[in-house]
């Protein structure tokens, strides 16, 4: 059913009319023109004759083929074509009607004059478009400059969403691209004045203020190289984004700032987003430590596959207010104040708020952090999390998904053991209860607080050095859009106990990183190599020694067990922490006191 709003205004049909009209005075001048060359007088009543019947042709014929029905968009490859076959039905109804009225074969005149129509018919068309042109860009001339680095269908996406959007800030005043072939293209009259490498010069010459990155298949290779190029020209770099993030239409809106996570610039995670809506729909959520990276983004996407409700917990008072007022426009969105290491609290929120899927990204996460302060990563992220699942199995909660880091997988940290005991016990409660409870295992979130990415840029504006702990660390990344993705995934698709790990594609080496954002910030920065410190590796690894991955449901998630324990509190607790304590003073890492 169509909507009031869809349907064509008193205007429209005023404008589609006059176009119509328009189109059929073509036939009395392409016979005028005609009767000129073939020396046919103009006062025949067989030129009078083609001239109404091709009029009345053209416009009847033209409402048939929906030409003057709103159809097609002006000057479209559509719009041609039934503009063609318009006039070309026309004449046909032309000439039928000259052999009946004259009583003679079809004569070359009617063809002549067909032509002739088609000819201003499509002029005409062509005549709208350049107006509408030069109107859009007068409209366009007060909005930033911009040159649009690549002229392919990213390019043209580009351009045409900043010329047609009538909210655009943006106009585009030149392409380049390093495709020679494409030297002398213009897309909607903006001229590829050049290569990649020309855009301090084009730019200067253009008076441009930002450069727009419009190649969605480009690397993070190329991407970085075309962000430093106008970072030197004084540009602001806008990106479109990947091709498999595009949306349907195109608009400027899909254009937004450089940022950290562009050095990823891999496919993104693609999931099942009907399953996922099946999951939260009308159903009960929680998601613990809400105001963090990981939760923070959990709960905005949370929200908009339609909750009863959502109960957003941190014991951080400023994030979970942060946090709440982000998704605050969703309606029976909680705020719930608590410790995940008060066991008697945790029990009172799952008792009042009674969820039945549960998103548990509440931990302590900074390796340094942790192996100071062993005790205190046991008390949350193993004594915690056990809390978490206990109050989920007494409740009778029916999903539930634990978030990990690839430091689980053979730890050696702090953070890697407590996180790998954390997917132990969730594995532990499925086993028993025989409930959708499973673990996901990625490695750095990217940008996230507190990251490297971040550290490095505070570095960086203090004027250095960059410590960066040795030339060859390397580490997987993943942005926080992708991790919330798979995590989301995972609740619909993973069997009790699973442990599902994304394929985070090749590792970064973090001085590779490092060195590139001190390239783009313009400055002379020293990188101080500073060694590894206690519970860190070399090289990370999504997958310990002995598990057996498979992928049955998706090409970029691997399946594993891992084995099911739930700890005797008193005696695991202390040997863990004795042990910790012996690790890093066994290393010179200054470890506080810690009893019991």
């Amino acid at each position: 059913m169509r909507r009031s709003s869809d349907l064509p205004t008193f205007d429209d049909w005023t404008r589609t009319l006059i176009l119509a009209a328009s189109d059929g005075l073509c036939w009395p001048l392409a016979l005028a023109f005609t009767a000129a060359v073939e020396e046919w007088p103009l006062t025949s009543s067989r030129v009078l004759l083609i001239a109404v019947v091709g009029m009345l042709g053209q416009v009847l014929v033209g409402f048939a083929t929906g030409l003057y029905r709103r159809r097609f968009q002006p000057f479209s490859f559509e719009e041609i074509g039934v503009a063609g076959l318009t006039v070309g039905l026309a004449g046909v109804i032309a000439l039928v009607a000259d052999r009946f009225a004259a009583g003679e074969p079809f004569g070359h005149r009617c063809v002549w004059a067909t032509a002739t129509a088609g000819s201003l018919v499509l002029t005409l068309r062509y005549v709208r478009r350049l107006r509408a042109r030069v109107v859009r860009n007068r409209r366009a001339r007060p909005r930033t400059p911009v040159v649009v680095l690549g002229a392919g269908e990213g390019g043209m996406r580009a351009v045409r969403a900043m010329l047609s959007s009538p909210v655009s800030g943006y106009r585009p005043v030149a392409l380049l691209d390093d495709d020679p072939a494409k030297r002398s293209l213009r897309i909607m009259g903006v001229r590829v004045l050049g290569r990649f490498d020309e855009l301090p010069r084009v730019a200067h010459h253009m008076h441009a203020q930002a450069a727009v990155l419009a190649i969605p298949s480009a690397d993070a290779e190329l991407l970085s190289r075309l962000h430093l190029l106008a970072q030197r020209a004084g540009l602001q770099t806008l990106v479109l984004p990947p091709v498999q993030q595009l949306v349907g239409s195109g608009s400027t809106a899909e254009l937004r700032t450089y940022n950290d996570e562009d050095v990823l610039r891999r496919r993104m995670v693609s999931i099942d987003m009907a399953a996922v809506h099946a999951l939260i729909a009308g159903r009960r959520v929680l998601v613990t430590g809400a105001g963090g990276s990981i939760g923070s983004e959990l709960s905005a996407q949370i929200s908009r596959f339609e909750p009863q409700s959502l109960a957003l917990l941190d014991h951080d008072d400023s994030l979970l207010h942060a946090v709440h007022s982000s998704v605050a426009g969703f309606p029976d969105v909680f705020p719930v104040l608590a410790d995940i290491r008060d066991e008697a609290r945790v029990n009172e929120v799952f008792a009042t708020y009674q969820p039945e899927v549960v998103f548990h990204a509440a931990a302590l996460k900074h390796v340094p952090a942790l192996e100071a302060a062993p005790a205190e990563g046991w008390k949350t992220n193993v004594l915690g999390t056990r809390n978490v699942l206990a109050a989920a199995e007494a409740n009778g909660v029916e999903q539930f998904v634990n978030i990990s880091t690839d430091k689980a997988a053979d730890p050696l940290s702090v953070l890697g053991r407590t996180k790998r005991i954390a997917e132990q016990m969730t594995a532990a409660v499925a086993q028993r209860t025989g409930r959708r409870y499973v673990s996901v295992r990625f490695g750095n979130v990217i940008g996230s607080r507190g990251s490297v990415m971040e550290t490095f840029q505070a570095q960086i504006e203090a004027g250095g050095p960059v410590t960066v702990t040795d030339p060859e660390v390397t580490r997987f990344f993943m942005a926080v859009r992708e991790a919330v993705r798979l995590t989301l995934q995972a609740a619909t698709m993973g069997s009790a106990g699973e442990v599902l790990v994304l394929d985070m594609g090749a590792p970064v080496r973090i001085a590779d990183i490092a060195r590139q954002l001190i390239e783009q910030s313009g400055k002379r920065v020293e990188i101080r190599f500073i060694g590894l410190r206690p519970g860190e590796k070399l090289h990370e690894v999504l997958l310990s020694n002995g598990e057996e991955a498979t992928r049955p449901h998706h090409p970029l998630i691997d399946h594993v067990h891992v084995p099911a324990i739930w700890p005797d509190l008193p005696a695991d607790y202390e040997a863990s922490v004795l042990h910790s304590l012996a690790a890093a003073e066994s290393v010179g890492y200054a470890a506080p006191h810690t009893s019991g």
